[in-house]
């Protein structure tokens, strides 16, 4: 079996991946990844593969991911998405950040060869999954923390053009001051040499101030008027507020823990109820007995806030539906059928969208994918 082979070899193939990376151009690696970042990959895969020889394979998912590529939070995703944020912070390229765990990939199957152990399609199918969850995340949040970096020195660019266009500012009505005090004491004629220089200053004034009102409506028109703000406190309000409804509908709420350091970009008002409608509706189909998830983790430029119940499934041709004005598909036909409708509006109002995935015997996951911010810009 792969996880024996693993978990017999960690030592091995950990020091293999080490002489890997020591050994790349361009790539210094820090000792404390060299210590931590392979080994607890092969520990977060020998567990993976250690579940699916049981009787519920499925829950790997919560170590590994889901296969397809589709956005999950899972104890990969987390630390591959550290790993990467890492690797930016040593100046490497995200080629880089692909090859670190590609270097983990050569060094399994070169000591299978060597030792000649065979593994099943279904186990390697599972290494590959892993693979492939880990470097989409390491590359998702690479990326989304490039672009914080590269936004944060676009603010600094910002501050300096404001400093040019004051002082160009404070120049020009310097010498309209001038010219109109030498004009006024002289009893000047502005036609003269003194009105040209009066003249030539407002004129610069006039084009400066709307040059710098351009630039103004340009950035405005794609920054909006949305703000930032906590994402571990949006969702401790939702679920204060959400506990008792779950309760009164016989079900209850479970909320996992979110990052401290997540901020959400939109209009924190009418998203806390887009995700409180969402959140009703889960109450409102889900069984009785069973719980509705909460769940918001970052995916690079994202923030998705998954909404999980335990309904049953929506049954063929539902999903594309139950967005739409007074659609109502379950037998309970309290409400008026627009609480959906509302909450995908307003996510897509916040820059997002809001999406639903049937999970056919079990339920349906209601996901808004809203624009992430970085806490603290």
């Amino acid at each position: 079996m792969m996880h024996d082979f693993l978990t017999n070899n960690r030592d091995e193939l950990t020091q293999r991946c080490r002489l890997k990376v020591s050994l790349r151009a361009g790539r210094s690696a820090s000792a404390e990844q060299l210590r931590d970042g392979v080994p607890l990959f092969l520990d977060q895969l020998i567990r993976t593969l250690q579940i699916e020889q049981t009787s519920r394979p499925m829950d790997s998912r919560a170590v590994s991911g889901p296969a397809g590529g589709a956005p999950a939070l899972s104890e990969v995703s987390v630390s591959a998405a550290q790993h990467g944020k890492d690797l930016l912070g040593l100046g490497l390229t995200v080629d880089q950040v692909v090859h670190d765990y590609g270097d983990l990939c050569q060094a399994i199957t070169d000591l299978a060869v060597e030792r000649d152990v065979p593994f099943q399609v279904d186990e390697f199918r599972t290494l590959n999954r892993c693979l492939d969850n880990a470097i989409s995340d390491a590359v998702t949040e690479f990326s989304f923390q490039k672009d914080a970096i590269a936004a944060e020195a676009s603010a600094i660019a910002s501050n300096q053009r404001m400093g040019f266009f004051a002082h160009e500012l404070r120049n020009l009505l310097g010498t309209a001051s001038l010219a109109f005090s030498a004009s006024k004491a002289g009893n000047l004629n502005l036609n003269g040499a003194t009105g040209a220089i009066l003249g030539r200053s407002l004129t610069g004034l006039e084009k400066l101030i709307a040059s710098s009102l351009e630039e103004v409506i340009t950035i405005n028109q794609f920054a909006g008027v949305l703000g930032a703000f906590s994402l571990a406190d949006f969702i401790a309000e939702l679920a204060s507020s959400a506990a008792l409804s779950a309760t009164m509908h016989g079900c209850s709420l479970r909320v996992l823990p979110v990052d401290e350091t997540l901020a959400l970009l939109g209009a924190r008002e009418a998203l806390l109820a887009a995700v409180a409608n969402v959140l009703q509706n889960a109450f409102k189909f889900t069984h009785p007995g069973t719980e509705v998830l909460l769940t918001a983790y970052s995916s690079g430029e994202h923030i998705l806030i998954e909404v999980a119940d335990h309904c049953g499934g929506l049954g063929e041709g539902v999903a594309e539906t139950m967005f739409l004005p007074f659609s109502q598909a379950g037998v309970n036909r309290t409400g008026i059928g627009l609480g959906l409708t509302i909450a995908r509006q307003s996510a897509f109002a916040s820059g997002g969208a809001l999406t639903v995935r049937d999970v056919p015997g079990e339920g349906c996951v209601f996901t808004f994918s809203l624009p992430r911010h970085q806490l603290g810009n």
